[in-house]
């Protein structure tokens, strides 16, 4: 059986590569130097647009459809201070692999590629196998699964059912698919005043009186309920701020941040509207507002794509998954427009922590949950 089919070995490979975004550190030529043998077409596409140059891959083994393909990320947020392994020695440790990267998601990735070459061992597969690696994921998004796609459509190129490796599981593998998430948004209102003195407020404009009305108008009433499949949306401030270092002093401005995660119910449009158009019946002065939508909700309705992939979760954990859109964006949110999409992987409890580890088991369960949706999708 090819090397590949050994899910350990490849991700600690792979975080052995310090791909901290945007560098991609040999990983995407580790994964490439892994696919090739298995037959797959490999594609490096590379993007600058939005800072650095992101070294992406597509890599495709068939020509015939169904294509299923595998979604993730090398990249990997900063490591951080107080581990007690080097983050990137991917040390194992009583029963578990440690290092940045092991959960979210270099070992998701390791996995797809050894179902793929324990797959292979059994016999051809009628359709095709493709995987689209991003190295911008962590970081601002725009160079990476986004470029791929437009990439892909430019080709002509169909993806028919995509699974993104993600980290989905709370606290054991098998608890959670992803069959959605919600948007995002963030804001920022400037409220412009007068600079003066405390004792004399007659002679100054103080602006955090009115910075505190907007707040509240806009968090005064829930945004929603929720839906069938989505829990309510938040409204969560995340900043205020004006800076004065003095006791005697109405500041000049004062400033806030927040964030709202949305379900589909509404639209970063829609919300932008319903911001502004709150600001403005407050009748507060110069006001500033600057909103930045990272996100729209999206669902895949249940069906066959989550229907069997909890079919081969419950075969290899005896867990039933639940269905779930909860948690932050991740980069499904781009590839649910070309395809049926959910979020599937390793368990998330330690990601982005000192001492990022997942069990040793998982590995092989995981790899064994893929090969069994593989082969419902592409045989043999």
């Amino acid at each position: 059986m090819s090397p590949a089919a050994d899910p350990l070995a490849l991700a600690r490979a792979l975080i052995r590569c310090p791909s901290v975004t945007p560098e991609d550190a040999g990983a995407i030529d580790l994964l490439i130097a892994a696919l090739t043998p298995l037959g797959f077409v490999c594609h490096e596409i590379r993007s600058a647009s939005g800072g650095p140059e992101i070294r992406n891959l597509y890599a495709r083994r068939g020509d015939r459809g169904p294509n299923f393909c595998f979604a993730g990320h090398t990249d990997v947020v900063p490591p951080g201070s107080g581990w007690s392994v080097d983050p990137f020695a991917a040390e194992v440790r009583d029963g578990r692999l440690f290092g940045r990267g092991a959960a979210d998601m270099k070992g998701g990735i390791a996995c797809f590629v050894a179902a793929v070459a324990r797959l292979l061992a059994t016999g051809e597969p009628h359709g095709s196998i493709s995987l689209l690696i991003t190295g911008d994921e962590e970081g601002p998004a725009v160079d990476g699964t986004v470029k791929v796609l437009e990439w892909l459509a430019a080709r002509g190129e169909k993806l028919d059912a995509c699974v993104v490796g993600e980290p989905t599981n709370p606290r054991h593998l098998g608890e959670m698919i992803k069959i959605g998430r919600r948007g995002s948004l963030n804001g920022r209102v400037r409220v412009i005043g007068t600079q003066g003195h405390a004792a004399y407020p007659d002679l100054a404009d103080n602006p955090i009186p009115r910075l505190l009305d907007l707040l509240r108008r806009l968090t005064a009433h829930p945004l929603d309920d929720g839906t069938d499949h989505f829990q309510p949306s938040t409204l969560t401030l995340t900043t205020v701020d004006v800076g004065n270092p003095a006791t005697n002093l109405i500041p000049a401005e004062a400033r806030a941040g927040f964030n709202i995660r949305f379900n589909d119910r509404h639209s970063g449009a829609s919300l932008t509207e319903w911001i502004k158009r709150t600001l403005a019946e407050a009748g507060a002065g110069r006001v500033e507002v600057a909103i930045e939508v990272s996100g729209e909700p999206f669902l895949t309705q249940p069906g066959p794509l989550s229907d069997r992939l909890a079919a081969a979760i419950e075969a290899e954990t005896g867990l039933c998954p639940d269905l779930s859109t909860s948690g932050g964006t991740s980069d499904a949110r781009f590839i649910h427009t070309a395809c049926p999409v959910v979020e599937f992987g390793l368990v998330g409890q330690t990601i982005h922590k000192a001492d990022e580890n997942i069990a040793v088991a998982d590995l092989d369960r995981l790899t064994a949950i893929y090969q069994r949706l593989l082969a419902e999708w592409v045989g043999p």
